[in-house]
């Protein structure tokens, strides 16, 4: 193929509208409630790019297809893909807050034999007996199918508006396969570069703040619920 300055530019712009595609409010309340139950950045950073990974791979797919039968995505299946998105988030955010149920610090009295009374303070995260077998190489790389998953279903959901912006934006097929690609390749960037944003307050606070911490976790909670609320809401009112 022939890459003059247009195509090129075109596909530059691809990547960046790609990048900015990835700080959509509801894509951010998704990956900030995966980042919660990641332990360090760098496992949310991998979070992130493989949400970005899987909403890639239904980007180019349906668009693919949608190119070659040249056509678009039905308005309805559209909204329902947009309102399964709605439901999962609340799923994302209740998720959130049962772990932080669950992670819990209770504070009560013990009485010694001597008579004096002590505070002490424990957490709910850990009921079964300690077993140091579990700590013996426990540390197993693992791959993110939530995340993926996640990526995936917002991919499908997004797919529409980005066949009408690739058609409106690119006038040759192999040109908008360049487009879309590219496009994933943005919003991997871009989803992996905000994981790590999310992921610094997460961890430090963790660390050495835990009410700032839960205050966080319930926040992210929080969000995701109502940003999946809203797109249910909006569904429903149309």
């Amino acid at each position: 193929m022939d890459f003059s300055t247009m195509g090129l530019g075109v596909i530059v712009f691809g990547f960046l509208i790609g990048m900015r595609h990835a700080v959509e409010a509801d894509h951010v309340a998704a990956v900030a409630s995966l980042a919660t139950g990641s332990h360090s950045l760098r496992q949310t950073v991998i979070q992130g790019a493989v949400w970005g990974l899987g909403h890639t791979i239904t980007l180019f797919l349906f668009g693919s297809i949608a190119l070659m039968m040249d056509s678009v995505i039905p308005e309805q299946m559209a909204a329902a893909l947009e309102f399964a998105v709605g439901i999962m988030l609340v799923f994302l955010g209740l998720d959130v807050l049962r772990r932080l149920y669950n992670k819990r610090v209770h504070f009560h009295a013990h009485r010694h034999q001597d008579g004096i009374r002590h505070f002490h303070a424990h957490s709910h995260q850990h009921q079964q007996p300690h077993d140091d077998r579990a700590h013996q190489h426990k540390h197993v790389q693992f791959f993110p199918t939530r995340a993926l998953l996640v990526g995936l279903m917002h991919g499908m959901a997004g797919s529409a508006a980005l066949i009408i912006l690739t058609l409106n934006t690119v006038q040759t097929p192999a040109m908008a396969l360049f487009y879309m690609a590219f496009f994933g390749v943005g919003s991997i960037l871009g989803m992996a570069l905000l994981s790590c944003v999310i992921a610094i307050p997460l961890r430090f606070s963790e660390q050495k703040l835990t009410r700032v911490y839960n205050g966080l976790q319930m926040s992210v909670g929080f969000f995701s619920i109502g940003i999946g609320l809203t797109i249910i809401v909006n569904y429903l009112q149309v």
